[in-house]
């Protein structure tokens, strides 16, 4: 070892407190090497115990497989598992071993259904190591060889054994299922069989809240198709020791406290407080953190019954729990008579009773049975008494007699429940069984534990030296036979006849004066000299083994006691002959014999049972799980190296490190040998790319022997390594000289040119400051002549202006007094005749006034005789009486003749409102009563309009009339002027005439409120449509909720669905009346041509429909089988079925039979053919005749309000919706909906297969994508290793075969014309498949989570960015969008210096999208295989540690994966706002069409084309 060490070296050295810790060589002094350790102490450690310690170690974090580290000894495999717990990676390899450390803290994230979904199928060590990969290789290994597995779990107290055989009876159940023809449950009948057990046979130990206190063995049986037929289930060495005695701070079993805790149950069975019984309250620790019993106990009972317990079963379990409670707390004292016994007081007595009562026994009888023995002689039976002890002793062997055969009779009842396939081919059998165990003071049980761990390791040891042996074999390497450590005369100690412990235990237990002394002594005569037996140095009785494990002494004084296993006859009897079913089946009746005591020794039936044990395994290949408990706490994230290591030497696993040293330990493939050691032979690296070679040239050069070189790896000897990582340092010494000296080489002469530099450049600078010197003193001398030239042009130019601008003064001002003069002459001439004008005015007017005037005096005077005149005459005539008498009688008929209009005008006008009143009700009623169309409506609207048009006429009349009235009036106020006398008879009329008109205005009144209800009546119409438009929107809901049935109408007869939905519509709708139908439909042109087709009679017309619609039928059929192929990118055979079907009228049909025809058809051609060019011709298809119903069908303007008005209900059912075309009367009823409906589900489910046989046919490449392949070593040999160095590498075939399925897809999709949207959503999915296939599997394998592997995926990510870019956004969307995960994990692998990055930059900048717990996987998971460097630093790991314990207890799901996205990506409403309009008309249908006469329109008839065009 000397020899292979030099300074400076990184080694392992032993610590009292840590077992191991890192040290640096810093010198050698004779065997004695001079270290330093990692606490700064300098010290001298024999070379023997010095390990190598990898210098690359602390820049990862951990291997997950033993085999794979550089150096294999404990100090290596401590660390390791050190380093992996810290980041909660829990599971390592040994080999094909599964270490699993407790994490004492749930995590959920690794043991969900997507989890075990990843294992499922995954060869071993591909993935992340995990308790589901080794179930596994257990499942697959029974499938493929056709033999019974074992899996082996083992570990001491508390280190995860039950909840790591859960987890593997988990996982089998999920791959394995039940068998189709099994009506039980089987599986949840196993795993449910798990909490029961542990209520009685788990208790709370001084390491762990639930320990398992018995052996077990589940035998999980399959058929031939490797589903679960059966499974059975046994135990071993149940500790019935601690019913009736337990140790502070140690529980009893958990069945008695969650009995207590149950409530109503308790209080049945007179069940307190365990505080309250002796058999419970020996401990003070009741309750277990974090575990309600209540809660327990309804567990429990839900366990039983899926197991399959009746409730009577379970009355009599919990019966015989409580009677065993009541019977702990019974006391005894001394009698009267010698060595008797009696019930201590009353309270003891009270619990006897009680527990008579449970047990359905007479309570003498049962206090007999306990104080009292009797043995059988040939005179008759002799009745002994037994003092207070004894009968203390019976009461526990009863107690302890009843529990065990209680468990045994649930582990019976479990495995009749469940029951055994005699016809299995196979079985997986879980082993659970106590660990290695070696405490302060050791007893019987320990030596049983430890026999039962002997057995097992033997087998184990056994196994290990076959898989190594195998693995020689299988690499075809020369070996030898290694030698291993075996324990076989540890076994022949224990076991053998007739000298062997449990031989000489039985053998003194038989004699009942037999002592522990008398047997410690007879064992060391008979057993000294052996080399594995020792005497304890301070005890005469104790003895001590030398175990696999390690030296563990016993102390022997409860081993007789707890050896013997008497069944005393009168416990027996008194519970066979309880009148409680259940109890009495525990002691089925057996044999008398003459003693009351029938011996049976613990450790011969235990022996036996190991037996048979090892014999099954032996049939079954192994598979072993070894859990390890971190720390004595049960705390999470402490690591204690002491304990951790005693374990991992108690499972074996430092013995299988062992096995491996003796051989070959260390094996590398040839591919990392190369990497690693190919710089200590450069000049092969160009030769050959052959790996093989290279490595023996390398071992060749350096002048080794012990190694082999095996088909795919090369085997070192221990030691080995070693040496090669001295030769390899050395020549990175002195390559690191090297660069130092070349280096330093390069930073003198760029010094050298940095001075040369400087100094021409300050020279430079000298003459520059010079040379603008000169040039400003030549500058300025320019400056002074160009500004004297400046200035004298200035002082030119201002005289100049000056002078200008005197000569302009001057002339402005002559100008301006000539002008003034000539205005003001002007203005003087103006005025002169202003004053003429207006004196010649004022004397023209004065003289025309006064001419005037004279006028009109003139005037005046002759009007005035005129009138005089007159005057006289009209005051003749007024004295004449006759004529004013006459006047009077004509005025009074005109008055009479008035009255009598006004009265008639009232009467019409009365009926006229009785008339309006009459129409307003009916109005009403009509409103009230509305069921006829919107048109009726109007009409009466337009009657009620001519009849107000009739009232205003009429008023109109008394209008005219009113105005003859006012006229005479006005000519009776002329003669009022003439004649006084009138004046009073005037009045009178006047105030009539004011009555009529306020008639008059109410009339109008009237009128107008007749006019604001015709106006309200038009407002409810108007509301009626708004009612009808919101019906129409109501259906259009119900046929989004109807979307969930397209899935099925593909799957599900048409004619079946009909019924379905016609059954729901029938039972709350009303069929419609045949007379009101007529109403409504609109007459198609079917029924306008040929009126003397309803002459003829039946027989004839039904068989020319059947001919028609067989014709119709042969001529869809013919569309969808046959492939018609595209016309100017549009689909014939969509435009030709939708123009059939347009021309038959079936839209507005009542029949489904096309329909069918069309949607079974379409569903038959999916099934022939290739399904890559039949699946996007078919979408494109079926996705362009769902466009063309889509934008076609629309709700008509008419639908009933069934829910208001339930009498005319009758119209809901069967409303018909508008197929908008050229005439209106064409209508689309309920089938045509449901056609639409089945067209919609047939695309999503065109679209859904095409996309899984994309993802199917994407998978594999995927896998071979994720992990870069071995680039070729002549290149590697020549690439620079500088960070910054050479370009990426280029992507390989993997990454160009996605490349070339992309572009084959997209080929695919648009020779078949598929639509861009659909081509969009596809593409979208397989690049978000590709990112969910990558980026789970980097987190799930440890070796794609490299910085060369981030490269490489990084390139292949970059091709498929130029393949986006070059399918542009029409057809790739949002493609690069759905590579966020991978793109940014990628990223952050090939990003150096990731140890000064901060948990802010990483979360914020570097991966926005991804989450703590996968920036924790990835971070806790890389590894630099090409640059070593590091990950990011312990603090951030510890933040991101704390976020993820924090995210454990909030989240609902904890998996770090990404979840496969399947629903479909888009509804018939997106299809029909993507997808660009379709013109039908302007197809030319096939020439076959034309053979078939229900479609030779098609092809003839120019005007079902622009039928089509205009319905478009």
């Amino acid at each position: 070892m000397e020899l292979n060490l030099r300074k400076g070296d990184k080694v392992w050295v032993e610590d009292k407190d840590l077992a191991w810790i890192p040290a640096d060589v810093l010198d050698f002094k004779d065997t004695k090497v001079y270290v330093e350790t990692s606490t700064k102490k300098k010290v001298f450690v024999s070379s023997e115990k010095v390990y190598r310690r990898d210098p690359d170690e602390e820049e990862h974090n951990g291997v997950d497989d033993m085999t794979k580290l550089t150096y294999l000894h404990e100090a290596g495999v401590l660390y390791n598992l050190q380093r992996r717990y810290a980041l909660n990676d829990i599971y390592t390899y040994t080999g094909s071993i599964l270490i699993a450390v407790n994490p004492f803290k749930k995590l959920p994230h690794l043991y969900n259904g997507y989890m075990m979904e990843q294992y499922k199928g995954a060869p071993f060590g591909e993935l992340s190591p995990h308790v589901f990969a080794v179930s596994e290789v257990a499942y697959r290994a029974m499938i493929d060889d056709g033999q019974s597995q074992s899996i082996l779990v083992s570990g001491e107290s508390g280190a995860g054994k039950t909840e790591t055989t859960k987890l593997i009876m988990q996982y089998l159940t999920f791959v394995g299922g039940r068998a189709a023809e099994d009506d039980r449950s089987v599986e949840q009948q196993v795993l449910e069989s798990n909490p029961l057990l542990e209520a009685f046979g788990n208790a709370k130990t001084v390491r762990n809240d639930n320990s398992s206190r018995f052996g077990k063995f589940v035998e999980i049986q399959f058929d031939a198709n490797g589903r679960i037929s059966g499974a059975a289930i046994r135990t071993y060495l149940l500790e019935r020791s601690r019913v009736v005695r337990i140790t502070d701070p140690e529980r009893n079993y958990h069945c008695f406290y969650q009995l207590c805790a149950s409530g109503n149950d308790a209080e049945k069975y007179r069940l307190s407080n365990p505080r309250q019984f002796h058999y419970l309250n020996q401990s003070k620790t009741y309750e277990l953190e974090g575990v309600s019993n209540a809660e327990e106990y309804k567990n429990t009972r839900r366990a039983m019954d899926i197991v399959g317990i009746s409730h009577d079963e379970q009355e009599g379990i919990f019966r015989t729990l409580a009677a065993i409670l009541h019977l702990g707390n019974v006391e005894f004292s001394s009698g009267r008579e010698y060595d008797s016994s009696v019930v201590k007081d009353q309270e003891s007595g009270m619990h006897l009773q009680m527990a008579a009562d449970l047990f359905k026994c007479e309570a003498s009888l049962l206090l007999n049975s306990l104080c009292t023995r009797s043995i059988l002689t040939r005179e008759g039976a002799i009745v002994k008494a037994l003092d207070c002890n004894a009968a203390v002793t019976s009461r526990d062997a009863l107690a302890k007699t009843v529990y065990a055969r209680l468990f045994d009779w649930l582990v019976e009842k479990i495995n009749r429940s469940v029951g055994q396939d005699p016809n299995s081919r196979f079985q997986i059998g879980v082993l659970d069984i106590y660990g290695f165990e070696c405490f302060k003071n050791n007893s019987f049980e320990q030596f049983c534990i430890n026999f039962a761990n002997e057995k097992l390791q033997q087998h184990f040891n056994e196994h290990v030296f076959k898989m190594e042996q195998d693995e020689y074999r299988k690499e075809e390497i020369n070996w030898s036979y290694i030698e291993f450590i075996d324990n076989q005369d540890v076994l022949d100690l224990i076991e053998k006849k007739p000298i062997g412990v449990i031989a000489l235990l039985d053998e003194a237990c038989m004699f009942p004066r037999s002592t522990h002394e008398s047997f410690s002594m007879k064992l060391f005569q008979n057993c000294k000299f052996h080399r594995r037996l020792e005497k304890a140095k301070f005890s005469e009785t104790d003895f001590t083994l030398s175990h696999y494990a390690g030296k563990v002494t016993y102390q022997t004084e409860t081993f007789l006691d707890k050896n013997r296993d008497y069944v005393i006859v009168e416990h027996c009897n008194l519970m066979s002959s309880s009148k409680c079913p259940f109890v009495s089946g525990l002691f089925p009746p057996e044999e008398s014999t003459r003693s009351s005591y029938k011996f049976s020794s613990v450790s011969s039936r235990f022996k036996q049972q190991l037996q048979a044990l090892m014999e099954t395994l032996s049939k079954t290949e192994p598979h072993y799980v070894r859990c390890v408990k971190p720390n004595s706490l049960n705390r999470p994230q402490k690591f204690e190296n002491l304990s951790v290591l005693h374990q991992l030497r108690c499972g074996g696993v430092l013995e299988a490190v062992r096995i491996s040293l003796a051989g070959y330990p260390t094996r590398r493939n040839y591919s990392d040998f190369v990497d690693r050691f190919g710089l200590l032979a450069p000049e092969f690296m160009d030769e050959s790319n052959d790996e093989h070679a290279l490595t023996e040239n390398i071992l060749r050069k350096l002048g080794l022997g012990n190694y082999q070189l095996g088909r795919t790896k090369v085997f070192l000897r221990a030691g080995q390594i070693g040496i090669l990582d001295s030769r390899r340092a050395e020549v990175l010494d002195a390559s690191a000289r090297l660069i130092q000296r070349r280096l330093r080489t390069f930073v003198t002469h760029q010094n050298f040119i940095s001075a040369r530099d400087s100094a021409i450049s300050i020279q430079a600078y000298c003459r520059g400051c010079l040379s603008r010197n000169e040039f400003a003193t030549r500058r300025n001398a320019a400056a002074a002549v160009l500004v004297q030239k400046h200035v004298r042009r200035w002082l030119s130019r201002c005289a100049f202006v000056k002078l200008v601008s005197a000569a302009l003064v001057i002339q402005s001002c002559i100008r301006a007094d000539s002008a003034r003069l000539k205005f003001s002459h002007q203005k003087k001439q103006r005025a002169a005749s202003l004053i003429q004008a207006r004196w010649r005015m004022h004397k023209f007017r004065s003289a025309f006034r006064h001419r005037q005037s004279s006028i009109i005096a003139i005037q005046c005077c002759w009007r005035q005789k005129l009138a005089k005149r007159e005057f006289r005459k009209l005051k003749q005539a007024a004295n004449e009486a006759g004529a004013l008498k006459i006047a009077k009688t004509k005025l009074e008929k005109r008055l009479e003749d008035l009255e009598w209009r006004l009265q008639l005008e009232k009467r019409l006008r009365t009926s006229g409102e009785e008339a309006k009143s009459g129409e307003i009700s009916k109005l009403q009623k009509t409103l009230e009563s509305f069921s006829l169309k919107l048109d009726a409506a109007r009409l009466a609207t337009i009657n009620e309009c001519n009849k107000n048009t009739v009232l205003q006429k009429q008023l109109e009349i008394s209008m005219k009339e009113k105005s003859a009235v006012e006229r005479e009036l006005n000519g009776i106020v002329e003669l009022k002027k003439d004649n006084t006398s009138l004046k009073n008879s005037m009045n009178s009329l006047e105030k009539k005439n004011l009555a009529l008109e306020k008639e008059l205005l109410n009339a109008k009144t009237d009128c107008n409120t007749t006019l604001h209800k015709l106006k309200k009546a038009e407002k409810r119409c108007s509301e009626l449509q708004k009612s009808v438009q919101s019906l129409e929107e109501k259906l259009s809901q119900v046929e989004k909720e109807n979307h969930v049935l397209r899935q099925k109408t593909l799957s599900t007869p048409t004619e079946r669905m009909g019924q379905i939905l016609g059954e729901k519509q029938s039972s709350a709708v009303v069929p419609a009346q045949n007379d009101r139908r007529s109403v409504y439909e609109s007459p198609t042109p079917s029924k306008l041509i040929m009126p003397f087709s309803h002459s003829l009679s039946e027989s004839r017309r039904a068989k020319f429909t059947a001919e028609r619609n067989m014709e119709n039928s042969e001529l869809l059929s013919r569309c969808i089988k046959e492939n018609l192929g595209f016309d100017d990118d549009k689909p014939l055979a969509a435009c030709v079925i939708y123009k059939c079907l347009l021309h038959w009228h079936a839209f507005e049909s009542e029949s489904t039979a096309v329909f069918n025809i069309t949607v079974e058809g379409i569903n038959g051609a999916l099934k022939v053919g290739d399904e890559n060019s039949v699946l996007p011709y078919w979408l494109s298809n079926t996705s362009a005749l769902l466009c063309l119903l889509q934008r076609n069908l629309r709700s008509n303007n008419f639908l009933n309000a069934s829910a208001q008005r339930p009498g005319r209900a009758a119209y809901g059912v069967k409303s018909p919706f508008k197929l908008h075309g050229p005439e209106d009367g064409i209508e689309a009823r309920y089938p045509a909906l449901l056609f639409k409906q089945q067209l919609t589900a047939c695309v999503e489910k065109i679209y859904g297969l095409i996309r899984d046989n994309l993802k199917k046919e994407l998978s594999p490449l995927l896998g071979s994508c994720i992990q870069a392949p071995k680039a070729s070593r002549g290149i590697a040999g020549k690439s620079s290793r500088s960070p910054s160095g050479g370009p990426q590498q280029s992507p390989s075939s993997q990454w160009e075969s996605i490349l070339i399925f992309l572009d084959s897809l997209l080929s695919r999709l648009r020779e078949n014309h598929v639509p861009s949207f659909f081509i969009r959503k596809l593409v979208t999915q397989v690049f978000s498949f590709i990112n969910l296939s990558l980026f789970n599997s980097l987190l799930l394998r440890r070796e794609c989570c490299t910085f060369s592997n981030g490269e490489y995926v990084k390139s292949g990510i970059a091709e498929l960015e130029k393949w986006i870019a070059s399918a542009k956004e029409e057809f790739s969307g949002t493609s690069w969008h759905e590579l966020n995960y991978i793109r940014q994990a990628v990223g952050f692998l090939v990003i150096h210096q990731k140890r000064k990055k901060s948990l802010d930059e990483i979360t914020q900048d570097l991966c926005p999208a991804l989450t703590i717990r996968q920036i924790y996987r990835i971070s806790t998971m890389y590894w630099d295989d090409k640059y070593g460097t590091q990950s990011v630093s312990s603090d951030v790991i510890s933040q991101m540690r704390i976020l993820v314990d924090k995210d454990n207890l909030k989240q609902t799901s904890n998996s770090f994966l990404l979840d496969d996205d399947m629903s479909i990506p888009f509804s018939a409403e997106d299809i029909d706002k993507a997808i660009p309009v379709l013109d039908p008309s302007e197809i030319e249908p096939p020439k076959f069409v034309s053979e078939y006469t229900c479609a030779q329109s098609l092809v003839k008839k120019p005007s079902t084309a622009s039928t089509s065009k205009e319905i478009i």
